[in-house]
Parts: structure tokens; sequence; C-alpha cells
């Protein structure tokens, strides 16, 4: 069953991050930060399927070079507080192949930004999921300058424009869905929100990097609301047939023990969900 996932970040230089590290964590290389004079070594870094920085036609051929193009952009900062790159993070179809992702996300990252100016670094991972299958998914690094003939000019602030990442979640469902339909899949994804889409489950809150203390109040929220949504189930097991008869026509028992899972905890904490 085809997961929609898409969550958006700023990475910046007051949280002491650099873009050349999170680009050599992201590819699983090696890359020297000119600025801070510190080399970053991910080249035993398990997990990456696959890597490749697309351009702008008016981009320069060094920008494909990812050391290079990522210590331009540290070079281009001023700020202590300045906007390095923003990333996406994007689930990508377990039903597909990895040839088939690959062409997937390359035709959504050329439309939703590459056309639009930014240079585009994409990163293929594989993890396990919650269920012990594997989860591809893919990291992109967006740069958010305009390109020049010198190679970075003024920051693009429209690129920050909630309205713009909007149309992007949008369109990310509607490419996926057309390569599904296109390689059989008679599966969908959806970027509304589970209210929107008249399912009666609460979203699960999402656990990042915090301190000890909020991360446990995010964990607690998180376990209460799958508690919530295991009770529902109980009661009304139409609810997860309406959500997966919305996204396929035909499913199986695995399918339906997923959307279980995924929205609740486990059989021993969810009363035998």
């Amino acid at each position: 069953m085809a997961v929609y996932h898409v969550s958006a970040q700023m990475i910046g230089r007051s949280a002491g991050r650099s873009s050349v590290a999170c680009a050599a964590y992201r590819s699983g290389e090696e890359l020297t930060d000119k600025r801070l004079g510190k080399t970053f070594d991910y080249t035993k870094k398990d997990g990456i399927l696959d890597t490749q920085i697309l351009l702008p036609k008016n981009a320069p051929a060094w920008m494909a070079d990812r050391e290079k193009l990522w210590n331009a952009v540290e070079a281009k900062e001023n700020r202590k507080d300045a906007q390095l790159a923003r990333e996406f993070q994007i689930s990508l179809p377990r039903e597909l192949t990895i040839e088939q992702n690959k062409a997937l996300i390359h035709e959504y990252v050329k439309q939703a930004f590459v056309d639009k100016g930014m240079v585009a670094d994409v990163c293929i991972h594989v993890e396990k999921a919650t269920d012990g299958g594997a989860q591809p998914h893919a990291h992109i690094m967006l740069t958010t300058r305009e390109i020049t003939a010198d190679g970075f000019g003024k920051k693009v602030r429209e690129w920050n424009d909630k309205s713009l990442l909007k149309e992007q979640r949008e369109l990310w469902a509607e490419v996926a869905n057309h390569h599904l339909e296109m390689h059989g899949h008679d599966m969908r994804i959806d970027h509304r929100t589970l209210e929107a889409q008249g399912i009666d489950l609460q979203p699960q809150t999402k656990i990042g990097p915090q301190s000890a203390r909020d991360r446990l109040a995010a964990i607690e929220e998180h376990q209460q609301r799958a508690r919530e949504n295991g009770g529902k189930l109980l009661a009304e097991p139409q609810i997860a047939l309406k959500a997966i008869t919305q996204q396929q026509s035909t499913f199986t028992h695995r399918d339906v023990a997923r959307f279980v899972n995924r929205h609740t905890v486990d059989a021993q904490h969810s009363g035998g969900v």
C-alpha cells in the first residue's frame, strides 16, 4: 500500500549546520567544507541507492560537482543565521522498482524545483519500515538563490511561499499516481489530510530531534492518538476499509494490517488491534 509522505525543512547555519556536511551524509561521500576547514566522511554509510545532481538549463557545469556546489553555497552566505538550503524528504512507492522510482523522483524534481531555477541534489535511500519491509525515500537538497554567470545571485524569497509548498505537495501525489498507473499498480496516494479525505482518525504526531523532555511528550501524544485510533478501528472497522479503497480497488489482509499498524500502536497496547 503506497504511503504519502512529504516533509520540508530549512537547513540553516543558526543551528550549527553545514550544507556540505548534510550533502556528504545524504550522498554517502567524503566532502570537505572549506569554510570550516573540516572533512566529513560518510563513505561507509549503508542504504544509499542512488545520487544525482539535477541542474537548471542556465547552471554552469561545475555545479554538478557536489563538493564545489555546496562550498559555493557556503561561501555566498555571510550571516550567522543564513538559510543554506531547503530540503524535502519524500517516501517513494515500495511497489515500484528502484529504476522506476529513480525515473519518478527525477520527473517530479524537474517539474517542482529545477524548472523554477533551483539546483537539486537528489539522494535515494532505503530503510526498514515498521512492518519489516523496505521503505525507499528521497532526500532533495535545494539551493535558495538565483543562478547567475558568476554562480549564485540574490535569494529568491518566492520559493519560501506556503502556496508554492502546497503546489509541490499536490504535484507529488499527481506525478507518483501517474507512475503507479503507468506500471500497472491499482493504488493511489492522497496529499490531503485524513480529515479532508473523510477518514475519522487522528493524524500521528511527527517525532523529530528535540530535547529529552519534549521528545517524551511527543512520544506520549503519539501513543495516545494511536490508542484512540485503535479504539475507533475496533468499533468501526469500516474506517480502515474506506481509507484503503480510496487508494486502491483491491487489497489483501497484509494491506489492512499495514494500515492498522501505521495508525495505531501494537496489539499489546491497543486492545488487540
